[in-house]
């Protein structure tokens, strides 16, 4: 009960990956992304190792397509799982077992792909991609909440959504976005909420951990803190 969208940015090189679900805490098992190797969805009967998996295979210079076949030969649980990988030159590739039982598939175009299993309607993955492209004035984070929306839109899965997830990776060996919504009535109204928040302050974040000594201290905030505390003592 899972839809999803992963894609390269052609001007940045960016990855990004947004998914939402009935079950919780999506993010942590579904989303995989690498600076500059690739993007990998894994989910339905979701193992994250693949996730992990498919970015070195990507790295060692696999395609997609080619990564995708590698993830899946010779597994006996593969007729129950879920894949979708970008490679480093926007190619996609998808793979849905045997033992999906549910309305399931997938749509791609231009460096994108979108998915999705226990689908409402078979609209959605196409609705995704309709959704990300209009969009394309926007920032990447907002691109990937408007493929949800526009998803869900289209009838989304059949469960009611309860969790949703976006990762953005760029230039660096972490996340410049990362960001759960674990629990809730609307998680798409409060992915998008929490993206615009973040947003103005993801490249500071991001220069607390590559360039420490640009970032303003609380010193004076510390001194106040420590006079006020003397005054009551």
């Amino acid at each position: 009960m899972t839809f999803s969208i992963a894609a390269r940015d052609p001007e940045t090189g960016a990855f990004g990956l947004a998914v939402t679900t009935s079950g919780l805490a999506v993010g942590s098992r579904c989303p995989h992304a690498r600076a500059g190797i690739g993007a990998v969805m894994t989910q339905h009967r979701t193992d994250p190792r693949l996730g992990a998996l498919g970015l070195d295979l990507l790295a060692s210079g696999l395609s997609a397509e080619e990564t995708v076949a590698a993830l899946v030969a010779g597994r006996a649980d593969a007729p129950w799982r879920e894949i979708a990988v970008v490679d480093n030159a926007g190619r996609t590739a998808a793979f849905h077992g045997t033992e999906i039982y549910s309305l399931h598939g997938n749509a791609t175009r231009d460096g994108a792909i979108a998915l999705g299993n226990i689908l409402a309607d078979e609209a959605v993955p196409g609705a995704m991609l309709d959704g990300f492209f209009a969009a394309t004035g926007d920032p990447l984070e907002l691109r990937l909440v408007a493929a949800l929306e526009a998803g869900l839109a289209a009838g989304g899965e059949l469960g009611a959504l309860q969790t949703a997830a976006l990762l953005i990776v760029r230039d660096d060996p972490f996340p410049w976005m990362d960001l759960r919504i674990d629990r809730s009535a609307d998680p798409l109204a409060d992915l998008r909420a929490l993206a615009l928040a973040y947003a103005p302050a993801a490249e500071g974040i991001r220069q607390t951990a590559v360039a420490p000594e640009t970032i303003p201290n609380n010193a004076e905030m510390v001194r106040k803190h420590e006079a006020l505390m003397a005054s009551r003592s």
